[in-house]
């Protein structure tokens, strides 16, 4: 009984191996090299499985993985929720039982494929994973975070080629080097089994990988080394470090508002053409409140630069609910609002409560103090330093959206963001560090302002020219490098990643699958 359950433990050790280093590749540990071996142990256990025990496999990594990267979800529910420890835990759990789903399909689809095809895995691998990655991305209202493509931020050099690809193309690559990997493993086993087995798909397809993977670095080389036409943007950060739990106390919204006031005097002494406050940074809402709306107002036409913020603006109020919107504003010199952006994709449970008819027991997990509305424009400002989005909290993290914002032109990035929900935990690296892929599929420089941190910028080819830390009250003066580059992912977008479903589908149609 002992041996048994022990070698049924050891069928899904390898599973758990390669989860354990897929986690340590991402921030905040970022050995981002591990990414590229880290799937080869479970690529190899799959081979003598059945589709079944494949299927549980993968399950097995599935939630190792996003556990790992994702476990920092416990702590907003946790600590802002009301939710008790072992209850946020299992919200997560719950998560990472959905999204351990989609390896889990990887995996039995692998299985069917490398035993009853002639293909390779360093074709089966990349194809079937950026297809079910790209799903995850949009089903469900889409959650995309842990994109293995994410891994690679710092590699700078072979990230360039996300232009073109989007993220997805980087996920690719790292997936089928893995998968080359495992061939050199199995390619005698195969054989062995399938004595009619072609060898040359195995080679032809080492060669083709070899080239593009040269390609991809050389093209990195090539972008790294551009000078592109473009004005130099000088930019104030402020990072309140406002707790959450102060800024909407009545007894504290006074000294929030001074707080940013404070920073924002320090800010104008290096003369930046823009100050830049983070999400919701106002604690009132902006127009409603007429007092600090007008102080605010008078504050801005003192200062003597253009003063970006987020904050909670009110869309309608009937039948007893307060609607409003998680919003971007901006204030020229003399204090007029000249821009407005809502934000689009909201926070399942934390800004809106999807499917709110069926699911009407359910509440925000964190309390707000009202409902909150979508967006429906994508509007850029439109000013003389720049044309821009403000893309807001964790709508950067979405490629389809955030390009959409730039198809017919612009300068620059602009993210605000409070990560304060997520504390110390690695969350916040993550979500910077996503942010770099965006500033080079859209060849557009990325200025990112947070409550609590990361806040940054980051030049169009993802370089990473200056950030804060977590939990400190500064201000960040910087200077960006506008760019108008149209690039071809933007103005074409996952063109790439329909290429890969189209294949996954063609593959899985195989009359041989299926025999």
């Amino acid at each position: 009984m002992r041996d048994s359950l022990a070698k049924k433990a050891g069928d899904y050790l390898p599973a758990v191996i390669s989860g354990i280093l897929v986690v340590l590749s991402f921030p905040v540990f970022d050995l981002y090299p591990l990414a590229w071996v880290a799937f080869v142990p479970f690529l190899l256990s799959l081979w003598g499985k059945t589709p079944k025990k494949a299927f549980l496999a993968g399950y097995v990594f599935g939630l190792v993985y996003f556990f790992g990267t994702l476990y920092w979800i416990y702590y907003s529910i946790n600590h802002y929720g009301g939710v008790s420890f072992l209850s946020s835990l299992s919200i997560v759990v719950l998560l990472c039982l959905y999204l351990g789903l989609y390896p889990a399909v990887f995996s039995l689809l692998f299985v069917k494929m490398i035993r009853r095809t002639e293909l390779p895995a360093l074709v089966i691998a990349p194809v079937l994973w950026v297809a079910l990655e790209f799903l995850r991305s949009y089903a469900l209202t889409g959650f995309p975070w842990a994109s293995i493509g994410y891994s690679q931020y710092r590699f700078l050099h072979m990230i360039q080629v996300a232009d073109i690809t989007g993220i997805y193309g980087i996920s690719f690559l790292v997936l089928a080097v893995n998968g080359a990997a495992a061939d050199l493993f199995l390619l005698r086993r195969r054989v062995s089994e399938m004595p009619l087995f072609p060898t040359s798909y195995t080679v032809v397809g080492f060669a083709l990988l070899v080239l593009a993977a040269v390609a991809a670095f050389g093209y990195g080389q090539w972008r790294l080394s551009q000078e592109r036409p473009g004005n130099t943007l000088r930019v104030s950060l402020v990072q309140g470090d406002i707790e959450q739990d102060e800024k909407w106390e009545p007894s504290y919204q006074g000294k929030v508002l001074d707080t940013y006031f404070d920073l924002s005097r320090r800010a104008a002494g290096s003369s930046p053409r823009l100050i830049v406050w983070p999400e919701t940074a106002l604690p009132f809402i902006f127009g409603a409140d007429a007092a600090r709306t007008e102080k605010l107002i008078g504050f801005e036409q003192g200062l003597g630069t253009d003063l970006l913020t987020g904050t909670i603006l009110l869309r309608q109020q009937s039948a007893g609910r307060t609607l409003l919107s998680n919003s971007a504003i901006l204030l020229d010199k003399e204090g007029k609002n000249v821009y407005e952006y809502d934000k689009i994709h909201l926070v399942p449970f934390g800004e809106y409560v999807p499917l709110r008819s069926v699911l009407f027991f359910v509440d925000k997990l964190v309390t707000g103090i009202g409902d909150y509305v979508p967006g429906k424009e994508y509007i850029r400002a439109e000013t003389d330093f720049g044309s821009f989005a403000t893309l807001i909290c964790y709508e950067i993290i979405f490629p389809g959206l955030v390009r959409k914002f730039y198809t017919k032109g612009g300068d620059f990035i602009l993210n605000i963001t409070n990560d304060a929900w997520f504390g110390r935990t690695s969350g916040p690296y993550q979500h910077f560090g996503m942010a770099v892929f965006r500033a080079i599929e859209n060849r557009k420089p990325v200025i990112r302002c947070a409550n609590t941190g990361i806040s940054g910028f980051i030049d169009s080819d993802g370089r990473v020219l200056a950030r804060t830390r977590l939990f400190e009250r500064v201000v960040l003066p910087g200077a960006v490098k506008t760019d108008e580059t149209l690039s071809f992912y933007t103005k074409y977008g996952d063109l790439f990643s329909y290429l890969c479903i189209v294949i996954s589908i063609v593959i899985s149609l195989n009359i041989k699958m299926w025999r």
